[in-house]
């Protein structure tokens, strides 16, 4: 067996799969076996579950590299690259303090944002769907009117943060601080049905969707 074919299995891939099914992959595993979801005083699993995040690092990394590496070598040297389109977009990955950026409207959809600073950042109305934010932090952002949809915001600090209208459906809010959060008009719900998770959440002080205000 090859190292990338390696890389794909511990992702639970068959080898060949698309960079997004790679970034998916991912994303579903160490949300499955990320430390926080597990018994703290269970020694055991916490080194397994550690020991498993690397491994999971380690693949997605090689395996995006391996799938950039046919796109620079087709460029031929003298060829002009083309500049980016202007956007006020940065690349989490180049700029990890995000606070106060605007991103309004942006495609973020399953971008890994776990641990980044974004707080008062302006995420109005942006695509943030199946977006892996463990631990990310939000405090006062302004995510009014943004699709949330099966976000993963596991831990996030997501205090005085604008959610009006936003679409949390399928979203995991478990152990995020939600106090003094703006909420009116999100979607959590179908009919009677809670869709997302608040296992653990800290809601003092948030508005809800309905406009009470949760004690």
């Amino acid at each position: 067996m090859s190292e990338l074919e390696r890389y794909y299995r511990v992702l639970e891939l068959e080898p060949g799969a698309t960079l997004e099914e790679v970034n998916q992959a991912y994303k579903d595993l160490v949300f499955v076996w990320h430390p926080d979801r597990l018994p703290k005083d269970n020694h055991r699993l916490q080194k397994k579950a550690q020991d498993k995040l690397k491994a999971f690092n380690e693949a997605r990394d090689q395996l995006r590299s391996s799938k950039d590496k046919p796109e620079t070598a087709h460029t031929h040297r003298t060829t002009p690259q083309k500049k980016p389109p202007t956007t006020n977009y940065q690349p989490p990955n180049q700029n990890p303090d995000l606070s106060g950026k605007d991103f309004s409207r942006a495609n973020l959809s399953n971008k890994d944002l776990s641990g980044r600073n974004l707080s008062y950042a302006n995420l109005s109305g942006s695509n943030l769907s199946d977006t892996f934010m463990h631990k990310v932090n939000l405090r006062g952002a302004d995510l009014s009117e943004a699709n949330l949809f099966r976000a993963n915001l596991l831990l996030a600090d997501l205090r005085e943060a604008n959610l009006r209208s936003a679409n949390l459906i399928g979203a995991d809010l478990s152990g995020a601080d939600l106090r003094g959060a703006d909420l009116r008009g999100a979607r959590i719900r179908s009919g009677e049905r809670l869709l997302v998770k608040l296992i653990g959440a800290n809601l003092a002080g948030a508005i809800m969707p309905d406009g009470v205000i949760h004690s």
